[in-house]
């Protein structure tokens, strides 16, 4: 894993549904505006198709109450309007007799206060043509919250003579200022583009046509807070990020990325960006980093941005799946664990960071093909809990997770399900899923969130999915299931995620760009996003001395055949790789050339 633009700015689409979109919009893929939007007597429903293939689709479902607050459970119900099945949900217990759907919140979800909402999602077979109409508990949605009919003999008023000088009635709803704090800091703002990325990315045959997209900024060693000259970081520094955000900034809010990737002992089980900080640095690490960092942002003039810092990828994971006696375990992994300096740093960050009113704190979360397993998911949300509540740190500071960080995992498996079966055998059986309750990453996140609040944080912590390199297009990418009845057969002709291992994760051959940065796609996802900026190496493919604390891992040398961390697999590494964060041209090309959606 690896670090990471003339000014620009990069628009956020909603996942808001919107009456009257048209079916060229869903066809296009035009994800989260697919549904008109229907509302209810004390509430409203938002009802969006986020994903849609030959053979199902996904939906994301909003309720908002208007009325009296609802404790302790509700029902939603609707009608399809064809043969549509619910195969799986999230968030909510799902139930259907014929065309009739029920939804039932409880626990976390179940209470809905005046004017608050509840979300929950669900997979379905056939096409994803919207109900026409729902009701919750029992009361039909029109919208109003007297009934939806006008009154049939309105009084008219005693005095009709119009006021000569009228004031308008505010707008109910009006957008929050700048600078005050959102829900989702990514809805209805635009989104920094780096200058130094844009410009690296223009210069690549057909690249201007993604070089107004977003990406974070990587603050991946002390130097680079300063700023350290480089071909993908030019001459700036975090300020310079910072002011260049401002510049940017219109009549939207404006919103930047940060990650702080800097731990001690960093990346314990790989070697490709292994960090310059000694494992046991931690009192430089909080002085000379994080105060530095969190001294820089809290700067008056930076009070109207939104700042959302992605936190320590490929750390606090490795704390449960490469240390003691597990197979997979390093040296290193244990003494981190054993000295605490992972946790400890999480938790300064976190609490430093998390006392600035504009910034937005993602913990990274690693992704399906690593912590997605029975074992791996609940372990690791109790070390996310240590690190939210050390070193000064709560759960307050902690805005959500961030998964599939410069990965490669595919957003959504559109042909099968973790829950499926194949020849009277479970998906979960085949050599590919190898038993992990989670295919993809847009379910693992929603699952990790589940999970999270169920350990005790916030239910409205939201998750953001790097959808920078896991777009697996082109002439590879399956159209439609495997008609094999042989599971592992069926798995390999149908997966959209070509590695040879999901345990791979170094300059991947034939990866593709994903879905477009976006807000609010999904149930409890806060945006897609890129965070590993498209054509950064993710680490050399042959040893490269450098004083950047980079070193060399052989699951980025094309001819290794792997360990037990991707299955003894070959690495599926490109070749001719520089070292990670390095301009990488033939990485580039390939993610645009098998680009899904494809690039325009």
């Amino acid at each position: 894993m690896s670090p990471q633009p003339p000014s620009g700015r990069s628009r956020w689409l909603s996942a808001k549904t919107v009456a009257g979109v048209s079916a060229l919009a869903m066809s296009a893929g035009l994800l989260g505006v697919a549904a008109p939007a229907y509302a209810a007597e004390g509430c409203e429903v938002d009802y969006s198709v986020a994903n849609e293939w030959n053979s199902g689709f996904t939906a994301n479902v909003t309720i908002t109450n208007l009325g009296d607050p609802i404790e302790g459970g509700w029902d939603l119900e609707w009608d399809f309007p064809g043969d549509q099945q619910v195969t799986n949900g999230w968030n909510a217990d799902l139930s259907q007799s014929g065309q009739t759907v029920t939804a039932t919140g409880s626990g976390w979800n179940g209470s809905i206060g005046t004017d608050g909402t509840a979300q929950f999602g669900f997979n379905g077979s056939g096409s994803g043509d919207a109900p026409a109409e729902f009701t919750l508990n029992g009361v039909t949605c029109d919208g109003s919250t007297g009934g939806g009919d006008p009154d049939p003999d309105p009084t008219p008023d005693p005095d009709p003579t119009p006021d000569p000088d009228p004031t308008p009635d505010p707008d109910p709803t009006p957008d929050p200022d700048p600078g005050e704090r959102v829900d989702n800091p990514f809805v209805g703002a635009d989104l920094y583009v780096n200058p130094v990325w844009s410009d690296n990315a223009a210069s690549e045959p057909g690249g201007e046509a993604i070089a107004d997209e977003s990406t974070a900024v990587w603050l991946d060693r002390i130097s680079a807070i300063e700023g350290n000259n480089s071909e993908t970081t030019g001459s700036y520094g975090l300020r310079d990020h910072l002011d260049e955000a401002v510049a940017q900034a219109g009549d939207q809010p404006m919103t930047i990325q940060v990650v702080i990737y800097n731990l001690p002992g960093r990346d314990c089980a790989a070697l490709a960006s292994n960090g310059t900080l000694g494992q046991e640095e931690i009192g430089k690490y909080k002085s000379d980093y994080i105060d530095v960092i969190a001294n820089i942002m809290d700067d008056e003039k930076y009070s109207n941005l939104r700042i959302a810092t992605i936190i320590e990828p490929d750390s606090l994971p490795n704390l449960v799946t490469n240390v003691g006696s597990r197979e997979t375990a390093t040296e290193n992994c244990d003494i981190m664990k054993e000295n605490g300096n992972y946790v400890e740093g999480v938790g300064y960050a976190l609490s430093e960071l998390g006392e600035i009113p504009n910034v937005y704190n993602y913990v990274d979360a690693g992704h399906h093909g690593w912590i997605g397993w029975d074992n791996n998911l609940g372990a690791s949300v109790e070390v996310f809990m240590d690190a939210a509540t050390t070193a000064g740190a709560t759960v307050d500071d902690v805005h959500g997770f961030a998964v599939n960080t410069a990965n490669y995992s595919a957003l959504v498996e559109e042909h099968f399900d973790v829950g499926d079966t194949v020849g009277g055998q479970q998906v979960r059986q085949s050599d590919w899923v190898d038993w992990n309750q989670y295919v993809d990453e847009q379910s693992f996140a929603q699952g990790l969130r589940s999970e999270a609040v169920s350990q005790g944080f916030n239910s409205d912590i939201g998750m953001l999915i790097d959808t920078s390199r896991n777009g697996w297009g082109g002439d590879q990418r399956p159209t439609a299931p495997s008609s094999s009845s042989d599971l592992n057969t069926f798995i390999e002709e149908s997966r959209i995620d070509r590695r040879i291992h999901a345990g791979n994760w170094c300059n991947q051959s034939g990866a593709g760009l994903g879905e477009r940065p976006q807000a609010a796609p999904a149930s409890g996802i806060d945006a897609y996003t890129w965070i590993k900026p498209p054509g950064e190496s993710d680490g050399s493919s042959e040893e490269i001395p450098n004083d950047e604390g980079k070193g060399f891992d052989r699951m980025c040398d094309p001819t290794y055949e792997g360990n037990v961390r991707n299955g003894n697999s070959a690495s599926g590494a490109l070749p001719n790789a520089p070292i990670a964060g390095h301009w990488f041209s033939a990485q580039f090309q390939e993610l645009l050339a098998n680009a899904h959606p494809p690039v325009q």
